[in-house]
């Protein structure tokens, strides 16, 4: 199938001026949705200084157009010089001018215009696999740093293309997959001879494990809320083509069945851990994403007939997610306590162990990495069985979408600074700790070759994090703790050619089949640095805890539920 189907999305760019500022993010009223179901709808722009509290959701004064605008000050500054970096007075690191260049490097054209970065440009590597393929989550730090540089054009791009891949019939062997997905990569193939441009996509047919990507809807819903934020153009998130986008992801998303759990359910391999590492159930990496792409949609989404009928849903689920995932998902000191201290086979309403949870399950490791001041989510929680490893990725979702209570978030920076060896060590982040061997590994994994200990997604050190640790940091009040982690990264990442990966405990080397000039390492620093300058960009990437959450949790104040 080739582009010539492609749906016209006829959008024009249109900037609106506004200030930025860090309180100037937004914070959502969900209760007075519930409460107001008969909704005044009234066409009225508000681009000025006002919080987003007073405007609620802004539904009952215009939807879409009252989606405060929290863009970066000052405009593009040259094709190669980050803009970010010409408005402060102090020089730029002289890896920031590299990182460009082979950010640049690795752009996907489509009928000339750019659409997207491939992977990795490891031209030293004999197996290109598919990491000459566009990545959707992969693309999002290329994404942020484009739209922190003033160069909004690519990101529009790409997120029209993905929406028209959308729409296409998805098959793996005989099973039609949900309307709703999104591809998990895309391709460009050039036909020099006929001058044409081909489409191709890979909805998880192709991939190892033939997992479809359930992160890739969110991601594209997280996207289009920066992409808003950052230029003020409403008019793309408001086409038809946007809004039934969002739809059909929170259809699949938001779809009734047997679950007893507001969190969504999740195969192995789905997520940026895209292999099998016993995440399967509820991890956390996807209910992070999960209830962050339903703010943004809340956020986006028009209040016409059927609008009104996903927001009000959306409120419903934000309430009790929420709600589950701080109550049952955290752990810190007394929580691992209580755990320790559980009695089993409860019955009824009254249980406090609601998961029969056998304390014997719980892993000696724990305990002494457990500080008295800190906390943080678990990678899963289901019946009988709670997978106590810290992964990075959910975490820092967590506190950058206010899943997180600012008391949680600063616990797991807590955590992070009292944990620095094991979490961040020589090489920032850990993607999860600890890592899983021998015999575990085996039946965990499937006896897995490139998930060994301490390497890829097992306990493997991932240089894209640093932009979402950045973005965290900067939330709490804590940038000392992304400076020190970017240090890192510059006495390492340049001289080692942009590596994917490092192995290690303490991420000491280059991982062992990690690719050179990988893009979302390039790209992660490149955010980590230009969100750190101005710290205004978090404004396009982070949501305001939503005040009405709260109480329903502080009747629950031991967090044993």
């Amino acid at each position: 199938m080739d582009g010539s189907k492609e749906m016209g999305v006829g959008v024009g760019l249109r900037n609106v001026s506004s200030h930025c500022s860090i309180s100037e993010m937004d914070d959502y009223d969900l209760s007075r949705l519930l409460d107001k179901p008969r909704l005044n709808i009234e066409r009225q722009r508000s681009f000025d200084e006002r919080s987003l509290s007073e405007l609620s959701i802004g539904l009952a004064r215009g939807g879409l157009d009252n989606f405060e605008s929290t863009c970066s000050p000052g405009g593009r500054s040259g094709f190669d010089t980050p803009a970010s970096s010409a408005r402060n007075s102090f020089e730029p690191h002289p890896m920031v001018a590299d990182a460009w260049e082979a950010l640049r490097r690795s752009l996907v054209h489509f009928r000339g215009q750019p659409v997207g970065t491939i992977a990795a440009v490891d031209h030293a590597s004999e197996e290109v696999l598919n990491y000459d393929q566009v990545f959707v989550r992969d693309f999002v730090p290329s994404a942020l740093a484009f739209l922190m540089n003033g160069e909004p054009d690519i990101v529009k791009n790409f997120l029209l293309k993905t929406l028209y891949l959308q729409g296409w019939e998805k098959r793996i062997d005989r099973f039609k997959l949900g309307e709703g997905a999104m591809p998990a990569s895309f391709k460009v193939l050039h036909d020099p001879i006929r001058k044409t441009d081909t489409l191709i996509a890979d909805f998880g047919e192709s991939a190892i494990g033939r997992v479809a990507p359930v992160d890739s809807g969110f991601w594209w819903i997280i996207l289009l809320r920066a992409y808003t934020k950052s230029t003020g153009d409403l008019t793309l998130a408001e086409t038809s083509d946007c809004q039934k986008g969002m739809k059909l992801i929170l259809t699949l998303c938001l779809s009734e069945g047997f679950d007893t759990f507001p969190t969504l359910l999740c195969a192995d391999g789905c997520s940026m851990i895209d292999r099998r590492m016993g995440v399967y159930g509820y991890p956390i990496e996807i209910q992070a994403l999960f209830f962050m792409a339903l703010r943004c949609a809340l956020a986006m989404l028009k209040p016409d007939t059927e609008g009104k009928e996903f927001i009000e849903r959306i409120v419903k689920r934000l309430h009790a997610l929420s709600y589950h995932m701080r109550s049952y998902f955290w752990l810190d000191f007394q929580q691992l306590n209580d755990i320790y201290r559980y009695k089993t086979e409860e019955y009824s309403h009254t249980a406090v162990n609601k998961f029969n949870v056998i304390p014997d399950s719980i892993p000696e490791w724990v305990f002494d990495f457990m500080p008295t001041r800190g906390g943080y989510f678990i990678g899963n929680v289901s019946p009988a069985r709670m997978d106590f490893r810290w992964f990075a990725l959910g975490n820092c979702v967590a506190i950058m979408s206010s899943l997180a209570t600012p008391e949680q978030s600063m616990a797991i920076m807590d955590l992070l600074e009292s944990r620095w060896e094991e979490l961040v060590g020589e090489m920032p982040l850990k993607i999860s700790y600890p890592a899983i061997e021998s015999h575990e590994w085996r039946i965990v994994t499937g006896c897995d070759p490139k998930n060994t200990r301490w390497s890829y997604h097992n306990g493997g050190s991932w240089p894209v994090l640093l932009w979402l640790l950045t973005a965290a940091c900067i939330k709490t009040g804590r940038p000392q703790i992304a400076r020190r982690a970017i240090e890192l990264a510059e006495n390492r990442l340049l001289k080692d050619n942009w590596p994917e990966y490092y192995d290690g405990k303490t991420g000491r080397y280059i991982g062992k089949q990690a690719r050179k000039y990988q893009t979302w390492s390039i790209a992660g620093y490149l955010v980590a640095k230009m969100m750190l300058e101005d710290p205004s960009h978090l404004g396009m990437i982070s949501l305001e805890e939503d005040k009405q959450m709260k109480p329903a949790l502080k009747r629950s104040s031991s967090w044993t539920c």
